[in-house]
């Protein structure tokens, strides 16, 4: 099998993976609450890095971390995936997922924005107005959004899920000055938020029951959001001689996301959400991402 035609199994099969975890994260914050689903997801992901770590020959590179690194990769775990999901979760709790999913997507948007500060890089006309036509697709989401359920949507919710996006672009953007193999970078991220994300659940909630239940919802986000479509993802990339074509195809995700919303969940999906999601993507096309940390998130 060439290596192009493995990079496209391993794309499409990401994209099939990510579409359903909007709906994963609704299903499972009916039976849990943000911090308790975190815990058992992250749990279940640092699992799964640990096999692959060993079964991948990757445990001397893993001790050959300097302290400092060692450091600085905790750090950022306290970032993601110990802040990021729980601001995340929250917003899924109280947001219809075809609002909240729409509004995460953002992320890419606030990384352009945030490369401006942090990267010194400034922005071309074509990346504004694609940050002008995604923003305007925010607008059209939220305000169809109010109809989507009896209820008006909760503003804090919508808070949350664009805060979200801003914390998912700053941590990549500090990844972008750390080297070496993702996966020991994952490892010691994991390793450092696992027990603080149990030590919070324990001390407010109190640790998840396990039942079949729960942890059926726990290995989902641990392993399709967190662990194997991650795997999954970075094969897709290295193996592909056009790793920009390739990428293209995560776009798929939130509109095969949207059919699984409206077929499982049971949320009739507005046409102000399809059309709010299809500007948000446009924008997305149109501003690009910027190039050291684009490089950094394949």
């Amino acid at each position: 099998m060439t290596d192009e035609r493995v990079a496209r199994i391993c794309a499409i099969a990401s994209v099939l993976l990510w579409s359903t975890v909007a709906t994963g994260f609704k299903l499972g914050l009916r039976v849990l609450a943000p911090i308790e689903l975190l815990t058992l997801g992250a749990a279940v992901s640092f699992v799964f890095f640990t096999l692959a770590i060993a079964l991948t020959g990757r445990v001397a590179a893993l001790l050959e971390l300097a302290p400092r690194e060692w450091l600085r990769l905790g750090a950022l775990g306290l970032v993601n995936p110990f802040l990021y999901y729980q601001v995340l979760f929250e917003a899924y709790r109280r947001l219809p997922a075809q609002i909240a999913q729409p509004l995460n997507y953002t992320w890419a948007i606030a990384l352009a924005l945030l490369a401006v500060p942090v990267l010194g890089q400034r922005l071309e006309w074509r990346a504004l107005g694609g940050i002008v036509v995604s923003y305007a697709g925010v607008v059209v989401l939220v305000s169809g959004g109010a109809h989507v359920s009896a209820n008006a949507l909760d503003p804090l919710g919508i808070v949350l899920a664009l805060a979200s996006t801003m914390i998912w672009a700053g941590y990549w953007l500090a990844t972008v000055r750390v080297s070496g193999d993702s996966l020991v970078s994952m490892w010691v991220g994991f390793a450092v938020a696992s027990p603080a994300i149990a030590l919070v659940c324990a001390l407010t909630h109190g640790l998840p029951a396990l039942t079949r239940e729960t942890l059926a919802f726990g290995s989902w986000v641990g392993l399709v959001e967190m662990g194997v479509t991650f795997l999954l993802w970075q094969t897709a990339l290295k193996r592909s001689a056009h790793a920009g074509r390739t990428a293209q195809y995560i776009f798929l995700s939130p509109f095969i996301s949207l059919v699984l919303i409206d077929r499982v969940l049971g949320e009739s999906v507005r046409w102000t959400s399809v059309a709010g999601l299809a500007l948000i993507v446009a924008g997305l096309l149109l501003t690009g991402r910027p190039r050291v940390a684009q490089s950094t998130a394949a």
